[in-house]
């Protein structure tokens, strides 16, 4: 098995997102920046220069490479500390918190391969928002492993079938880079032309 049969993180996130979205993405290959997408890379660009140190009693080390076996998951952490024996993951997002749980279920995923590689529970990670300033505490339940490892599954299924999910027009999609390729309005427009014929 080679790293082409994993899942990305960031997968999740995509997906949670919008399944849509997420197949145009790594099924399709489709990308288009926007301004937050710019904005995102711009952040991570300053984020994963590559080192560690030490802050007072916190151990922080940037742009590591995760993986799990057990998932076949692999990425890049944006950020990984440890204060007193304590391990934890942090996201780095352009915005504020938003409306949806897909970066909890990044960070999620981030804590699931730290978990195989250190050997030991990882309670809990953070999403830090660059528009705030603030990071958010995400609680590692396991309600939300369940969600993950359920998103792993779909995502999984996606990219073995290739089955395009259909285009949902929801407020998420006013955000979205890949609007004009997807088009959901035109899509539900046309459904229901044909159902009026």
């Amino acid at each position: 098995m080679n790293n082409s049969d994993y899942i990305t993180i960031a997968a999740l996130n995509q997906y949670s997102y919008c399944p849509h979205r997420c197949w145009r993405m790594f099924c399709a290959g489709e990308f288009r920046d926007n301004h937050y997408t710019l904005e995102g890379t711009d952040l991570h660009e300053r984020v994963h220069t590559l080192g560690d140190e030490n802050r007072e009693e916190v151990w922080q080390v940037r742009a590591i490479w995760l993986k799990s076996e057990r998932y076949k998951l692999i990425g890049k952490a944006d950020l990984i500390e440890s204060v007193e024996g304590e391990i934890y993951p942090i996201e780095y997002k352009r915005g504020k918190k938003g409306e949806w749980d897909n970066d909890e279920l990044q960070v999620c995923a981030q804590a699931l391969c730290l978990e195989e590689m250190m050997g030991k529970a990882i309670p809990r990670g953070y999403v830090y928002y660059a528009q705030t300033r603030r990071r958010q505490e995400v609680e590692i339940t396991e309600g939300l492993r369940q969600e993950a490892i359920a998103t792993i599954e779909a995502i999984s299924t996606l990219l073995q079938t290739g089955t395009m999910p259909p285009a949902i027009y929801s407020k998420r999609c006013r955000g979205c880079s890949l609007f004009r390729q997807c088009l959901p309005q035109a899509t539900d427009k046309i459904k229901r032309y044909q159902e009026a014929s």
